[in-house]
């Protein structure tokens, strides 16, 4: 068992770094009070587009997309990843910058393992070259998405095109003026398959007639502009026939191959903001004093300090083994640590910058320090990809049945 980082991610790291504090970190502030102010609402920060250009002149560019996805890879593992995506998810939203973001990593991954070469020109190619935005279209208001059989938005034939009717929400990048594509899962029924075939994936052009963004949905009094999260409405929407991704009922089969990676990279960013809070935690205990003594001095905040890096150092060592996982056995095999993660991670994102709010006092609720938005974003993650109890009951039922089956010792 090897825990140094090969030298090439080494570099890459190093090479990472050094954009972030020469780009990202200098612009944090000035993006985020644009994007908070209401004049500005679902308008792209001016700068964005610029420091994209900059980071793939640097080779720093489509960095998550796995090797096994030959032409389309910069060859990375998933284990080579997961450090370069801890080092973006300190800044919530850095990932575009490197076009990295999800929901557009999850739906290149699609394009690039199931699309057809016409779907991966018209789409993949101007989505890997930053150029446009996607949506993944999946969660309903009607029904409970967390188990997928009950999505009800209909997908029938109709000649050589499809007709999509339906009601979606929470669809992320749905607002954002970029976004150029939907990948909708909706139900294409027959009653000749399993429970699980019932459901297929096709690919909507964003301003095919029939779609409607009924409304933006906050987070947490935030509607995170410019991509956001939206409640979207599907009445008549015709596509041709050719859009339909694998073929009809492949719907969960393609949906477990786009959340396993899709979920562990979510871990790997809010990991480095949770590394992130406990970096200003420390520095804000070791300034501040308070009844005569600096809050550094205090046991229980030193205490704070020590849970918050071992909780830090366990979550990040899971995720380098459920991506390692990945990487030797496949994500299906993983599936039991991409599970674990998954909960383990945003869980504890949330405790560490919850930490680290309190010890900055009132400042610690505003933007002033991103400790706040990192929490923010370690709560909604724990729904993102699955709710912890799905992940949970998944999770304790296999293993019951992989423990019980061992012989008594």
């Amino acid at each position: 068992m090897d825990f140094e980082y090969s030298d090439k991610v080494k570099a890459l790291s190093a090479q990472l770094t050094e954009f972030m504090d020469a780009y990202v970190y200098p612009i944090e502030k000035e993006r985020d009070r644009f994007h908070a102010d209401p004049a500005n609402a679902w308008k792209r920060w001016h700068g964005t587009e610029g420091i994209k250009a900059k980071a793939k002149d640097a080779g720093l560019w489509n960095l998550f997309l796995p090797h096994e996805y030959g032409a389309f890879s910069p060859g990375l593992t998933n284990l080579e990843y997961a450090p370069l995506a801890e080092i973006m998810g300190r800044v919530i939203g850095a990932s575009e910058y490197f076009n990295c973001a999800a929901p557009d990593s999850g739906n290149m991954e699609v394009l690039a393992r199931y699309g057809t070469p016409e779907q991966q020109e018209q789409w993949l190619t101007p989505l890997m070259a930053g150029e446009i935005r996607s949506s993944y279209v999946m969660t309903e208001p009607a029904v409970a998405s967390s188990d997928a059989t009950n999505i009800e938005t209909s997908i029938v034939r109709d000649g050589d095109e499809y007709v999509i009717n339906g009601r979606k929400w929470w669809i992320s990048s749905a607002c954002d003026p970029n976004t150029k594509l939907f990948i909708v899962l909706g139900r294409t029924p027959d009653d000749s398959r399993s429970k699980h075939q019932q459901h297929s994936m096709i690919l909507v052009p964003r301003d095919t007639p029939g779609i409607e963004i009924v409304r933006p949905l906050d987070v947490l009094g935030t509607y995170h502009s410019p991509t956001g999260h939206a409640e979207v409405s599907f009445t008549n929407v015709r596509v041709p026939a050719a859009n339909m991704v694998l073929g009809e009922g492949r719907g969960f089969e393609i949906a477990q191959g786009r959340l396993g990676p899709g979920r562990i990279h979510h871990c790997m960013r809010v990991i480095g903001q949770a590394q992130r809070a406990l970096e200003y935690m420390a520095r804000r205990v070791n300034e501040r004093v308070a009844f005569g003594r600096k809050l550094a001095d205090q046991g229980s905040i030193r205490q704070e300090v020590a849970l918050s890096f071992c909780e830090v150092e366990q979550a990040r060592l899971l995720t380098l083994k459920a991506a390692d996982a990945m990487d030797r056995y496949g994500n299906k095999a993983a599936k039991d640590l991409i599970a674990a993660i998954k909960v383990v991670a945003p869980r504890m994102a949330q405790t560490v910058t919850d930490r680290a709010i309190q010890v900055h006092g009132g400042i610690g609720l505003s933007k002033d320090f991103p400790v706040a938005s990192a929490f923010i974003n370690a709560r909604y993650v724990r729904l993102t990809d699955g709710p912890d109890e799905v992940h949970l009951a998944q999770l304790g039922k296999l293993k019951i049945a992989q423990l019980s089956a061992l012989p008594v010792r």
